[in-house]
Order: C-alpha cells, then structure tokens, then sequence
C-alpha cells in the first residue's frame, strides 16, 4: 500500500509539473474511466509498464495488467505489452476503469468453517474449500470475515473495511489454519510478526512425482506470470521467496509434503513445486495432470494449511493450532495407500 501511495503522489507531481492531460472516456467492459497523459516519473525508470501503471494510479497489479491486456495504455503513441519496460519521460496515456462499487462485508453463515480457539484478542479458524479470507472486488462466495459476522464474533477494526482483522490470507482453494485479530494490539502484534517472518506455517502438499532431493529449500524469485492473469512464476527479479519441504510419504505417482514457508508470497507453494515440476496433485493451473486429479476425486489443488504458531499478542507466549486434513484430501491420500 505504501508503495502505490507513493508512485500516485510522484505521478501527480509529474502530471501537475508536465500539463498532464485528463478526461472521460469509455472504457472496455462498460462505464466511463479517466483518461491520463502524463510522462513517466524519474523513480519508476525501468520499470515493467504494470508495474508503473499500479504505482503511478493506485491499481492492483492484476488491474494494471489487465488494463494493458485490454489495450487501454500507450506509451509515447504505441500500445506496448505489460511487461515492456518504460523509462523516465516516455509519455503514458492510460484509459483508467470506473471505480469499483464499493466492497461490504456480508455477515452470511460459513458452512464447515470450524472455529478452532477464540479468546480476547484473537479467533483461530479452520478454513474450508471455496471460501476468501475477505471480500473482494469480482468475488460473490462466502468468506472467513463473514462468517465470523454471522456468528457473533467481532473483530479487529484496523486495515481497510473489507478486511478489518486479517493479517494473512489462504488461497480460495487453500484449506486449512488461520487466525484474525479481534483486538488492536493483535492486529498490530500479528501484522508485525508476519512481517518479520516470526510465525511459522507449516503446510502439507501433495505434489506430483518424488521430489530430488526427498528434503531441500526453494529459494527462487516469485512475481505475477509474464503471460498468465492472476497466476504466479518464478521470475528474475521478482519477491524474495523461500520454501524448506520434507517428504514425509512417497507412492507410486506422488509424494506428500512438509512444507514450512520462510517467505509468504501469494500461491508460494503451488509456484515453487510447479518449478520443481512437481506440481500439487489437482493444481491445473499449475501444470498438474488432470488424470491423476480425476483418478483420485479432486476437484481443487491437494494443499492444507496444518500448523500456525506464533508469539500470542497478550502475553507472548508461544501457541500453536493445528488442523486436520479435510476429507477430499484425507480420501485421496488412502487411495494412493491402496495403490501403492
């Protein structure tokens, strides 16, 4: 956030300094946008035309990307790609979206969000398949926020509205532990501990194939796929990302994992097994075979969010909550028993 911040303020200094130009018009996919011209600040020399795009207005890198993708962005007169690199002075002339309607959060019932411990500062749930930690734009499914509205728990009033109390996040198809802050001093205990890396997750994956080695560390790059929306890849330069793994059992077509994450960068684990090629069992979008999937009924990526442990934001002490495999995956893994 701190980031966009800044890259707006810079573009509008940049603007204001150059005459920027600014306007209505119609946008892809319906509604009326602003149209900016304006050049390339100094500070953002060299930067991929997304990247540039969501620091200079505020926008999401999926936004950013998506708005290049739809041909929405030039620079100096030629529509580039959202990769390309722009430097300092090259006049950019973006067609923004309309803005959002506002995100809420609807207190709406969670089935099978089970919660684990709840005390004054924070509330530990267990997070089924198909659910968001919060609201978000383009997103109409139940989520971890909700759910704890609808079942009378409060919690936390720091962060933007849609996300008040969540300090981290699981992927949607991601089952497993998570904790929300319901006091200030949580949020802000929990914020920092993420931050510093002083929590430690433990996951458990299935993956394709048998890693080699059986245990090792993934410290490989991870930002947005150059060519994918929405996906992720181990990319030069991207986000420092570190994953220890351990084999805890090997069958014929797969093994599962212990993974802890050093680093917490989204899809994180589903990237760096990809890169591996050993992808989650089920994860499609990561390359996994969709024939293993069917063979052992999953309909989404075999990867469970089984241990958190942290500082409690109270006393200090260290507590640990852990969750069990859910049933599609607990299934699949006693089918490859079976097989094996």
């Amino acid at each position: 956030m701190d980031s966009n911040a800044t890259g707006n303020t810079a573009g509008n200094e940049a603007g204001d300094a150059a005459g920027g130009e600014t306007g209505q018009v119609a946008v892809a996919g319906g509604g009326v946008g602003d149209r900016r011209a304006l050049p390339v600040p100094d500070g953002l020399d060299g930067l991929r035309l997304d990247a540039v795009i969501a620091r200079m207005f505020g926008l999401s890198r999926t936004a950013a990307a998506q708005l290049v993708d739809d041909g929405q962005a030039s620079v100096d007169g030629t529509v580039r790609g959202r990769s390309d690199r722009v430097g300092a002075g090259e006049w950019l002339d973006v067609r923004l979206p309309p803005p959002p309607n506002p995100v809420r959060v609807a207190a709406e019932p969670v089935p099978g969000l089970l919660v684990i411990h709840d005390d004054d500062d924070i509330v530990v749930v267990s997070k089924p398949i198909g659910v968001a930690a919060h609201p978000a734009p383009g997103f109409t499914g139940p989520t971890v926020i909700g759910g704890l509205a609808a079942a009378g728990y409060r919690v936390a009033t720091s962060g933007a509205a849609e996300r008040q109390g969540v300090v981290h996040r699981l992927d949607v198809g991601t089952t497993g532990i998570m904790v929300v802050a319901k006091s200030e001093r949580a949020y802000t205990a929990l914020k920092r501990a993420f931050r510093d890396r002083e929590v430690e997750k433990i996951y458990r994956a299935l993956v394709q194939g048998h890693p080699d080695p059986s245990s090792g560390t993934v410290d490989a790059p991870i930002d947005r796929h150059p060519r994918k929306p929405g996906l992720f890849a181990v990319v030069a330069g991207g986000k420092p990302s570190v994953t220890h793994y351990d084999t805890e059992e090997a069958f014929r077509a797969a093994s599962l994992l212990s993974v802890r994450l050093e680093t917490g960068r989204t899809h994180q684990i589903r990237v760096h097994m990809s890169a591996l090629r050993h992808p989650c069992v089920g994860d499609l979008a990561y390359g996994a075979d969709p024939v293993l999937a069917g063979r052992l009924g999953l309909a989404r990526q075999w990867l469970h969010a089984a241990q958190l442990s942290f500082a409690h934001p109270a006393d200090g002490r260290k507590v640990t909550f852990t969750s069990p495999d859910p049933p599609d995956l607990a299934e699949a893994v006693a089918v490859l028993r079976r097989q094996s």
